[in-house]
């Protein structure tokens, strides 16, 4: 019987292994199961201004948005109003008014792009009802971020443009000014565009204004405007190397035209993707992983059987001894 037993203890415990002996083994993990998504977005209009009353010492902020959107997300919006204390005797006033106005957000695990688009669009400000400051045929702004390739960002104004009722000929990627005596004065960047090795963005018009209308109540009125605007983050993966395929050398900004790059914009979680150094390889190391190698529940269950087949050995002895000191007596 003590021979038996050993031997079914041992038996069992090989046909069972190490996860009887021991308890389940310890689960790893094993990192991501597919790359992060990237991120994306889109705004028709971004209007930051403040508005200066003339019989009150003190400034009315229009902080306007238009169809600002985060992947993923769509607006087709075609009208912005607002309502400013203190202007207009408080009725509604049209800050842009547009055939199309379209902006377009979209990410997945493999690519992430943003779309604006603008369409026989006027932009106007408080104290000028008749006059636009902007009028526009169309605009456009695009920015692609696909995993394993370069960012792209691409802009367009189409057609003609007037400003404060001024048609203009703009500069691609510089700075135009317009002035308008008794009226006021509006600087255009057009087409601004920035890459990095992991994000885009573009901007089709961006304007610094600084108008005293004299109207309605309206003293002055300064900040910016932005039209049509769309930025993009890269999935997760491998980042492309310099002088790759489209490619901006080394991850550094590249305005186009030598104009300021537009701001790169975050995840929606509020963190800066990280960007490998030109020349450094992406990191392989898999940070979830845990533990020992995977070599390690075998060789504890190996020792959990020596210990199993030790202790049947014991109890054999034990009774061998008892039987002999019983048949002595």
């Amino acid at each position: 019987m003590p021979r038996r037993l050993a031997a079914t203890l041992v038996a069992t415990a090989l046909t069972a292994g190490p996860a009887v002996l021991l308890g389940a083994a310890p689960a790893h993990a094993t990192g991501d199961h597919g790359p992060a998504r990237g991120t994306s977005g889109a705004v028709v209009l971004r209007a930051g201004l403040n508005v200066g009353l003339l019989n009150k010492t003190l400034d009315v902020p229009l902080n306007a948005v238009l169809n600002e959107v985060h992947a993923p997300a769509s607006a087709n919006k075609t009208a912005l109003t607002v309502n400013l204390d203190g202007i207009g005797h408080g009725k509604p006033f049209s800050v842009l008014r547009a055939d199309v106005a379209t902006a377009r957000a979209t990410a997945d695990h493999r690519k992430a792009e943003g779309y604006a688009n603008l369409v026989h669009a006027e932009v106007h400000l408080p104290g000028l009802p008749l006059l636009s400051l902007i009028e526009v045929q169309q605009v456009t702004a695009t920015a692609v971020c696909e995993a394993g390739k370069a960012p792209r960002a691409t802009s367009n104004v189409l057609g003609s443009v007037r400003v404060l009722g001024k048609k203009v000929t703009l500069t691609a990627g510089g700075t135009t000014e317009v002035k308008v005596p008794g009226v006021g004065e509006v600087r255009l960047d057009l087409s601004k565009r920035s890459t990095t090795a992991r994000k885009a963005a573009a901007t089709a018009l961006d304007l610094n204004v600084s108008v005293n209308p004299l109207k309605l109540n309206v003293a002055d009125v300064r900040g910016r405007v932005t039209l049509a605007q769309a930025t993009c983050t890269t999935p997760g993966g491998k980042t492309p190397r310099p002088g790759g395929s489209g490619g901006t050398g080394g991850g550094q900004p590249q305005p186009s035209g030598g104009t300021r790059p537009a701001g790169d914009s975050k995840p929606a979680g509020g963190k800066d993707t990280q960007v490998n150094q030109p020349g450094s390889r992406p990191s392989t190391q898999n940070l979830a992983e845990t533990g020992g190698s995977s070599a390690t529940p075998y060789l504890a269950g190996g020792a959990a059987l020596l210990v199993v087949a030790g202790a049947g050995s014991m109890v054999y002895a034990r009774r061998r001894t008892a039987a002999r000191q019983t048949g002595r007596g």
